[in-house]
């Protein structure tokens, strides 16, 4: 799943002992939520240099900007946003003061060298797989070289980071991400990924196991595993027995004090019998499912490569609901990729009919350079794209309402996650990750209650306390 976002990253730690402790980052985060995750990695990793995070890019003396490839334009925002920075160095130099510039993330992967050579104000440019080789790169930019460091790294970049601190225990930190696998090769036409992140890798079972044992051990009570396709994950355990993301889930749930795991993001084919099991035997695994089918036509499924068709995704749902008749879904979907006619589009809306998502994602079709579907012929014209789109946006807007209003009268479990905006309220997250409003007084953050649905809003969900 992929979003427009944009975040600052920020710590509440301590500078770890540094000769640099006055240093302070500002992470601007672009993208997807592994994107996220990165950011506070490089965040850990900079805190044991002694950067402290801030939310404020005015008083930072270094900023990285943590960048996604998957939209349209994405590299000239990048770009944009470079010669603000730029103008920022020069009233910085003019002050005899030092500001660092850095560009991290799937851009960086893409453009490298273009990114010095356009814009010779940037210190660092830094990869997805190299991003443990910061301090060093920083250090050497110091001395005045423009570094550029973008080739796939040879060794385990998670072996060579500090300990996750980010998710340490505080108001805002009871949930984290945790990224198990990155790359994908599916080699869809419309993706970048695999160019960006590369092949299909998959984090040693135990080293997974130890960062969420960390984790839980600072307060986090919900884990959200992540990967490009994140059930391609695989692994081994200690008698060599080979896993797969199922057992994976299995393992974690052992964790004492661990409550709730999710996982994001999925391709079709590699929902296997194993984790829909764990769907069905893990009461702490999330009932929400974010698996992205693009389009209901087998047409453009193939011109795609997808390697699935439309009827055996609907297939698959219908087993997924089965195991867990309180799943919700979530999905993907692309209009007018090229040569997708009405038919075609018609073809997906009927898929959604079909299915009923609780939430989705959905986008016109934009062409990646050295992406196949770039070269494809057929383009669809921009009305037409804006035109179905609507039409699509609508129908699954309608069945999110449809879905929240189904909730009005239950009573569900609810992790409260972060102040809301009145005297006593909580706001925390459903089973299907809608925000819900709640009056909680006597409770606090971390707190799991039982809430009874009362209203639904266009983006969140309000509930009361449930009588025990």
């Amino acid at each position: 799943m992929t979003q427009d976002i944009a975040i600052s990253s920020a710590s509440d730690l301590p500078a770890a002992g540094s000769t640099t402790a006055s240093r302070k980052v500002f992470i601007k985060t672009y993208g997807c939520q592994m994107n996220v995750y990165d950011s506070g990695r490089m965040t850990d990793a900079l805190a044991a240099e002694g950067y402290v995070a801030t939310e404020e890019m005015e008083e930072a003396d270094l900023v990285l900007l943590n960048t996604c490839h998957i939209r349209e334009k994405a590299a000239e925002k990048v770009y944009s946003a470079l010669g603000r920075l730029r103008e920022t160095k020069k009233a910085r130099a003019a002050e005899g003061r030092e500001f660092m510039i850095g560009v991290a993330g799937c851009v960086a992967q893409a453009e490298g060298e273009e990114i010095s050579r356009r814009e010779p104000a940037v210190d660092v440019v830094i990869g997805p797989q190299t991003y443990h080789r910061l301090p060093q790169a920083l250090k050497r930019a110091r001395t005045g070289e423009r570094v550029v460091d973008t080739e796939y790294a040879l060794e385990d970049k998670f072996e060579h980071l500090p300990d996750p601190k980010k998710a340490k225990a505080g108001p805002r930190n009871v949930t984290a991400f945790l990224t198990v696998q990155e790359g994908c090769d599916k080699f869809c036409t419309f993706c970048v990924v695999p160019y960006t992140r590369g092949s299909e890798v998959s984090r040693p079972l135990a080293q997974i196991v130890g960062e969420a044992e960390k984790l839980v051990a600072t307060g986090v009570r919900e884990l959200t595993l992540l990967g490009q396709n994140v059930n391609a994950w695989h692994g081994v355990d200690a008698a060599g027995q080979e896993l797969g993301l199922g057992d994976l889930l299995y393992r974690l749930a052992e964790i004492p004090g661990l409550a709730r795991l999710r996982y994001t993001t999925s391709h079709p084919r590699d929902m296997d019998d194993r984790l829909i099991e764990a769907h069905r035997d893990l009461r702490m695994l999330m009932p929400y499912l974010h698996l992205p089918v693009q389009s209901g036509s087998d047409r453009i499924l193939k011109a795609m490569n997808r390697r699935h068709k439309a009827a055996e995704y609907i297939a698959l749902i219908e087993r997924i609901r089965a195991a867990r008749p309180d799943i919700a879904l979530s999905g993907d979907f692309i209009v007018g990729f090229p040569g997708e006619t009405d038919e075609d589009f018609e073809a997906t809306l009927e898929l959604v009919r079909k299915i009923g998502y609780a939430q989705a994602y959905s986008f016109k079709y934009s062409t990646r350079p050295g992406t196949p579907g770039a070269d494809l012929p057929d383009q669809v014209p921009e009305d037409v794209k804006t035109e179905r789109l609507a039409r699509l946006q609508e129908l699954l807007l309608q069945q999110q309402h449809e879905f929240a209003r189904s909730l009005i009268g239950e009573t569900i479990d609810l992790l409260l996650e972060k102040p809301g905006r009145l005297p006593g309220q909580l706001i925390g997250r459903s089973p299907w990750l809608q925000s819900v409003n709640v009056d909680a007084k006597s409770s606090q953050i971390g707190d799991i209650i039982n809430v009874r649905i009362t209203a639904a809003g266009p983006n969140s969900l309000f509930a009361e306390v449930a009588e025990s």
